[in-house]
């Protein structure tokens, strides 16, 4: 009986650990998939400015 009450003790650890992992982990994911909309919504801004031409970093802008 002993043996059953410390293996249903370290499961039940096991899973609350378990648990914040991935509290954790779903505010992480959260706040990435933020930042991935901000990006592309920032991409599709300079995208529009640009009318739709890619600078490189050595290209001089249409204006030079």
């Amino acid at each position: 009986m002993s043996a059953l009450e410390e293996t249903l003790a370290h499961l039940s650890r096991t899973v609350d650990e378990l648990s914040e992992v991935i509290a954790r982990q779903e505010g992480e994911i959260a706040m990435l998939t933020r930042r991935v909309q901000l990006l592309l919504e920032r991409e599709a801004e300079r995208e529009n400015d640009t009318g739709g031409q890619v600078l490189l970093g050595n290209e001089r802008p249409p204006h030079w």
